[in-house]
């Protein structure tokens, strides 16, 4: 019974939020307390939260202190020259941009942590998308099946939990798949070109200068975001004076234009003119070109205690937010206003995580997750003992969407591993399957990052989730069929 209102409290959920009859966090809250009561442990809900909450917390205190300083660094101008590359790369192609979009989100995916990811891809690339009127789930699904295939660095986390749960060594499961994971990266250029060209055939191939008159010619818009749902509802403007509220800038009339940093990090997407363009204002007045080198070196410094893991997380991110306001912004009044401009998303973000902490306290307190586990892992016929490896492959594409890294690797795998050694399959072997389904993980609606990703770029979670996840699953079967054909698996 438990296994059957597991699947089913999944399945309403995301249901729900694809049809957008309920926003992602009253989802996230609302269905598992019904479940929970279903299951007749109501009277236990709260120790269920309470729980879930526990073990969210670090990670909800990591997002709210890494969306203020990466927000910081955006502000102060760390990662203009990085954006004025791909601008200049992408120019007004939309195949170069979707192309530019997978490469940059492959390239910062290299600290580890998703959340930095999405914040300085969609940073970057959205003004890009607005000017250009591309579409924006192509943005957010480009950059998280592209952070997926890289979240198998050992230090990116599935690695480490796959070697502790089978006491195996992480080089040992990495090393060997990166000609697989390669082949999975190249999967997402590919498909970063098939959809570009899609929007290029959509849109037309225009020119830097076509692209500013169409900029110029194009109505200006307020952008309404619902809290936690990161949701996009725009209105036209009339002419006047128009106002924009939650994390949008709003402009009045054909010719006015923002002239100034927006709410949201200064990214201007309605300035006319090449620099309005190229994304971020240069001429913002919390650029500290001065401070530049020490913002890198602070940056750099803090990524390297990450993969060196010399602190955890959180405590890094907190130290460094309080270091970057504190010497980029020395005076009180303007660390109140960068804190104020980025509680926004720092809200959107971390109330996400809290109400995940109810759905993942009562799929787990419940004993949902274990049974769900039991019934797949039994439901796998005798004969395919010796093929324990593709079946691992198979099952962590659905799995690792369903559940937490933590309940597939910790409660899954070593369960899949002991009926593959019955039949002589290496625990190596299902390690590295087990790293298949990533691609698709990072689009689950239990993954904090994603609502990072979706809340900055002002998506609904349910459009993400619809265009996202056939890409996302196709990566990975890539991946499974590269590993095959490598012996790998």
């Amino acid at each position: 019974m438990l296994t059957i209102l597991g699947f089913a409290m999944i399945a309403t959920f995301l249901v729900l939020i694809m049809l957008k009859k309920m926003s992602p966090i009253a989802a996230l809250v609302l269905i598992p307390a019904l479940f929970c009561v279903a299951v007749g442990q109501g009277a236990k809900l709260g120790d269920y939260v309470i729980e879930g909450v526990g073990n969210l917390a670090p990670t909800a205190a990591m997002l709210m202190f890494a969306i203020v300083y990466f927000g910081v660094m955006i502000d102060v101008g760390l990662f203009d020259p990085i954006v004025r590359g791909i601008l200049r790369f992408c120019k007004a192609d939309p195949m170069r941009i979707v192309v530019g979009t997978a490469v940059l989100a492959a390239i910062v995916s290299l600290d580890g942590d998703g959340s930095t990811t999405f914040m300085i891809t969609v940073s970057a690339m959205y003004p890009l998308y607005k000017r250009l009127k591309m579409s924006l789930v192509v943005m957010t699904g480009v950059a998280a099946t592209a952070n997926g295939v890289m979240n198998t660095l050992p230090w990116g986390g599935p690695t480490a939990r796959a070697a502790t749960a089978l006491k195996l060594d992480a080089g040992d499961i990495f090393v060997p798949m990166i000609p697989a994971l390669g082949v999975g990266l190249a999967a997402v250029l590919l498909l970063a070109v098939v959809l570009g060209r899609r929007e290029r055939k959509r849109l037309g191939m225009l020119t830097l200068d076509e692209a500013l008159a169409t900029g110029t010619a194009m109505e200006p818009e307020t952008v309404l975001v619902g809290a936690g749902s990161g949701s996009d509802r725009t209105r036209k403007n009339s002419g006047g004076a128009g106002t924009g509220t939650g994390t949008g800038t709003g402009t009045g009339g054909d010719a006015a234009q923002d002239a100034g940093p927006d709410a949201d990090g200064d990214i201007d997407t309605d300035t006319d003119g090449d620099e309005g363009f190229k994304g971020l204002d240069p001429n913002r007045a919390t650029l500290r070109p001065k401070l530049y080198w020490f913002n890198a070196g602070l940056t750099i410094a803090l990524l390297t205690a990450m993969i060196m893991e010399l602190m955890p997380i959180p405590v890094l991110f907190l130290l460094g937010a309080a270091l970057a306001l504190t010497v980029n912004f020395p005076h009180m009044p303007d660390q109140r206003a960068r804190i104020a401009a980025h509680a926004d998303n720092v809200l959107n973000v971390s109330g996400m995580v809290f109400a995940a902490a109810v759905f993942t306290g009562v799929l787990s307190g419940t004993g949902m997750v274990e049974h769900m586990a039991d019934w797949l892992v039994g439901a796998i016929p005798a004969g395919m003992g010796p093929h324990m490896a593709i079946v691992t492959g198979i099952l962590s594409i659905p799995l690792t969407y369903f559940m937490s890294n933590d309940g597939f690797y910790f409660g899954v795998v070593p369960v899949l591993a002991e009926a593959g050694a019955a039949h002589g399959v290496s625990p190596l072997e299902i390690a590295r399957a087990s790293l298949v389904g990533q691609p698709l993980h990072m689009s689950s609606p239990l993954v904090p990052a994603v609502y990072v990703l979706v809340g900055m770029a002002k998506v609904e979670f349910g459009d993400h989730t619809r265009f996202t996840v056939k890409w996302a699953a196709l990566t990975s079967l890539v991946i499974l069929c590269a590993g095959l054909l490598f012996g790998i698996i």
